[in-house]
């Protein structure tokens, strides 16, 4: 079963390899979905300061049931923060806010600021250095167990690892059949680094996508169910969001594997158009 497997991070650290997404899931409904996906079995969850659903996550962390230690939590530091004494205050914040006294993995959510994102005249190199700088002291000084990055490209990670005395452990980023960064997730992986995929059904564009519909039929499993087996071939850690206890479990539901044949079809489809989620950064808009 999927949600009793495993990757192993660069520093032995284990991270369950299917994880609950919590984009748009306000902070008073989130408690209840974490219950929900903890009930199903799911061991990774997946939030951000950016989200405002922390403190939700955290109170749905404390009343699921089952030993903290059992669950895996995720949050990011917010892209605004670009300075050390900046994000390390963040880090505390995001720690408060969970009601949590360890994050097992804190990553920088973007190399830039949102309204900045995808500004390739200002990568903001010299402030994720500071940032990163404030995520290896919080990871040395115990307060968290694995520190990453999320969106961050080639040259983003250069720029980390040029100064770096802790490795990034992962890297997220938007990952889908018809979207998929291979290059960029070989170059993650010649690092040591973990890529994970998010939006692995597109924000829902996959769900219309004739062809990827037709496969799904052909292995008699959902587009979802498809979409998120895809990233999993690839070596990729899925982080679909839902609120559904339904959705969640036919998620995790991935007892079938896609040929190589299929594999090689699947990747070389291409989606572009992503609906109403065009307006956010990283589908290449702008909010």
């Amino acid at each position: 079963m999927i949600l009793q497997d495993t990757y192993t991070l660069a520093n032995g650290v284990e991270i369950p390899k299917l994880g609950l997404g919590t984009w748009m899931i306000t902070n008073d409904t989130v408690a209840q979905a974490v219950v929900d996906a903890v009930a199903l079995g799911y061991r990774h969850i997946d939030t951000a300061q950016a989200y405002q659903n922390e403190a939700g996550v955290g109170e749905g962390i404390r009343t699921a049931g089952i030993p903290r230690e059992q669950i895996f939590v995720t949050t990011k530091l917010a892209a605004e923060a670009k300075t050390y004494d900046e994000a390390a205050a963040a880090i505390d914040g995001s720690i408060e806010a969970l009601g949590l006294d360890v994050i097992d993995l804190m990553i920088i959510h973007s190399p830039q600021p949102w309204m900045k994102f995808g500004d390739d005249e200002d990568r903001c190199f010299e402030g994720n250095r500071e940032a990163w700088r404030a995520l290896e002291d919080a990871y040395k000084a115990g307060k968290l167990r694995a520190i990453g990055l999320s969106n961050f490209n080639e040259a983003d990670l250069d720029n980390i690892l040029s100064s770096a005395t802790v490795t990034p452990m992962v890297n997220q980023v938007l990952a889908h059949i018809g979207n998929t960064p291979f290059e960029l997730i070989e170059y993650a992986t010649s690092k040591g680094i973990l890529t994970e995929a998010y939006s692995p059904i597109a924000h829902g564009a996959l769900l219309g996508h004739d062809a990827v519909s037709a496969m799904a039929d052909k292995y008699g499993v959902s587009v979802p169910q498809l979409s998120i087996r895809y990233t999993l071939q690839l070596g990729l850690l899925p982080l679909p969001k839902t609120a559904n206890p339904a959705h969640m479990k036919s998620n995790a539901a991935l007892d079938f594997t896609i040929s190589d044949e299929d594999m090689a079809v699947l990747k070389a489809q291409r989606v572009v158009d992503y609906g109403e989620a065009n307006m956010f950064p990283v589908y290449g808009g702008k909010l």
